[in-house]
């Protein structure tokens, strides 16, 4: 009984891919729009061959002139229903037969179905729209900024809702994104690999695993040398500084303040204009953003020094007091006057010294 039943399954997802496959045929032929395959560090990489490029508009400009319609008629080949999904730029969007500009990819759609172009409204969109128009990545949803494509992607994914995480509310396009993230809320006892601790997800097993036992905490790896780095900020440092690539920084829309990530972003305005405080003190009335803000406060009340200094053995209640300290030891003067040949072991000496005897604050 149940053979009849999985056949009219695989039945309906096959003539649920060929509909995607009619629809997004119909979008890539009759107008100039574009999918990309995916964006790293060489740039946006080019759907139907090898070539990437840094500009998206560099790529939309090499996909139009060098593929044909032949190419983009089998652009569904090979694709599966559970993971299907289409990066696409509508930058500067025009139907090729009429020649009219157009803003959305939903009005796009509506205006090839009225050149009778076979486009279907009965199955769940997986396609993702995407505008370059100038040097910030924009949703073209809500117009959040992102100073990255990836994250700018998650974003846009979280907008459909296609697929609804039921604990969370949160949306995705197709069932193999949904499934992934899904898979982060079940809770149990994930046993590491490697070692002997226990994470209540598999998802924080994973990242312990690859951070720990595989990447040896060199998790980030720069896509033209192969180096690897303990944080996203470092490599992309290393990108700017040994490969030259420029990368761009995101900036807050209330105080104007640059930062090289959307996280980093993101933990300012919580911190310092949504005045997030979520980790309050049992002992007297201060709150604070972070858990090691609380850890540092609670010195105070505790009076605890375990950070003991090998040289003179003086000891410190945190470690990296222990490691600003170090430096007097080793006569690290780092901070260096700008007006005279005076170098300083702190910051705070050289701000001293700027006011005293520069008139001048760093």
């Amino acid at each position: 009984m149940s053979q009849p039943k999985r056949t009219s399954s695989i039945t309906a997802l096959r003539e649920e891919l060929k509909k995607h496959g009619d629809n997004i045929s119909e979008i890539l032929i009759n107008t100039n729009a574009t999918p990309l395959r995916c964006n790293n560090d060489f740039g946006y990489n080019c759907s139907f061959c090898a070539e990437a490029y840094i500009n998206p508009a560099d790529l939309k400009e090499h996909t139009l002139r060098i593929h044909d319609a032949n190419v983009k008629k089998n652009y569904i080949k090979g694709k599966h229903i559970r993971n299907y999904l289409v990066k696409l730029d509508i930058t500067g969007l025009k139907c090729n037969i009429c020649s009219k500009t157009i803003d959305t990819l939903d009005e796009l759609m509506h205006h090839l179905k009225d050149h009778g172009k076979e486009i279907h409204f009965d199955i769940n969109n997986h396609i993702i729209p995407f505008k370059f128009d100038g040097q910030e990545l924009k949703c073209t949803v809500c117009q959040i900024v992102f100073n990255k494509f990836k994250m700018l992607l998650e974003h846009m994914n979280r907008h459909s809702k296609n697929y609804v995480c039921d604990i969370c509310g949160s949306g995705y396009v197709n069932r193999s994104t949904f499934n992934l993230h899904y898979q982060g809320h079940k809770k149990g006892e994930f046993s590491c690999q490697h070692c002997s601790k226990i994470f209540e997800t598999q998802m924080k097993k994973r990242s312990h695993e690859l951070a720990v036992h595989v990447h040896l905490q060199k998790k980030s790896k720069c896509g033209y040398c192969g180096e690897k780095f303990s944080t996203r900020r470092k490599k992309e440092k290393h990108i700017s500084s040994v490969h030259g690539v420029h990368i761009q920084r995101v900036k807050c829309q209330v105080c104007s303040r640059m930062f090289p990530t959307q996280s980093a972003l993101t933990i300012h305005i919580k911190r310092d204009h949504l005045q997030e405080r979520r980790f309050a003190c049992g002992l007297c009335v201060m709150k604070f953003f972070g858990s090691q803000e609380l850890k540092n406060h609670m010195l105070k009340h505790t009076g605890i020094r375990e950070f003991q200094c090998d040289v003179c053995k003086k000891y410190f209640s945190k470690k990296w007091t222990l490691r600003e300290h170090m430096r007097i030891h080793a006569d690290d003067r780092r901070y260096k006057c700008e007006h005279c040949p005076m170098s300083f072991i702190q910051r705070c000496s050289l701000n001293g010294h700027l006011k005293s005897k520069h008139d001048r604050v760093k």
